[in-house]
């Protein structure tokens, strides 16, 4: 499982800094990569899946076994 965040508002929380809006996803979810833009166009889209799609080829066992990566998981019900 891989997360890719997509738009300035999921990446960053963009300008809705408030205690209603979480600045950035990163912050409840593991996120690999970031696809800036609003709306992110085409290509940047393209290029985020590139980047996760490198990652997916050169993951270590070690970053999805770590207890951390585990508890997450755990916590969103996923096995």
């Amino acid at each position: 499982r891989w997360g890719l965040a997509m738009g300035a508002c999921c990446s960053s929380g963009c300008i809705f800094d408030s205690y209603a809006v979480v600045q950035g996803i990163d912050q409840i979810i593991l996120v690999d990569g970031y696809v800036p833009g609003c709306p992110p166009r085409p290509e940047a889209v393209l290029d985020g899946f590139i980047k996760v799609q490198d990652l997916v080829g050169k993951e270590s066992l070690r970053r999805r076994n770590s207890d951390r990566y585990k508890e997450l998981m755990n916590s969103y019900g996923i096995q």
